[in-house]
């Protein structure tokens, strides 16, 4: 098999509402965090929560539709793929962050759900709507980009 996979499925609950802003010339991209759960038994029996923050990045309509319906709480699936990008901080210190650059979202569980979303998560595996994002047509790559394409 020659070839290689970059491929992230979450399904989480948003911890902020999306912050949706421009590129200078005029692409929409949305930003927001997502929150997954993993649950285990630690050594002494004792159940232990263990919560996962990822930071998303959605460009063109995908970033408008999840502007105009995603909130705080919502909980939804993400597909798509891990970018690292590179800085250097005010002190020369090299820094990296990761992110997962959504292709695909579907807004998963009901209104209800969403108004108790962060006191008990419950996972749906019933899509409620779909939504399929356009291809990245004019989404520069990361070696084009450098700290004033990216809006926040």
């Amino acid at each position: 098999m020659s070839g290689s996979i970059n491929k992230v499925i979450l399904i989480g609950r948003l911890g902020k509402d999306p912050e949706v802003k421009y590129t200078s010339n005029g692409s929409p991209v949305a930003k927001f965090t997502l929150a997954t759960d993993e649950v285990f038994k630690d050594r002494a029996g004792e159940q232990q929560r263990r919560t996962e923050w990822h930071n998303i990045v959605a460009w063109n309509k995908l970033a408008e539709i999840c502007g105009e319906y995603l909130t705080k709480g919502k909980q939804v699936y993400i597909e798509g793929s891990i970018r690292s990008r590179q800085w250097e901080d005010q002190s020369g210190n090299k820094r990296t962050a990761y992110e997962i650059v959504a292709r695909d979202m579907k807004m998963l569980g009901s209104k209800a759900d969403a108004d108790r979303a962060l006191a008990q998560p419950q996972y749906s595996e019933r899509p409620q709507v779909a939504v399929e994002p356009e291809p990245p047509v004019d989404v520069p790559s990361p070696s084009e980009m450098t700290d004033e394409d990216i809006p926040f």
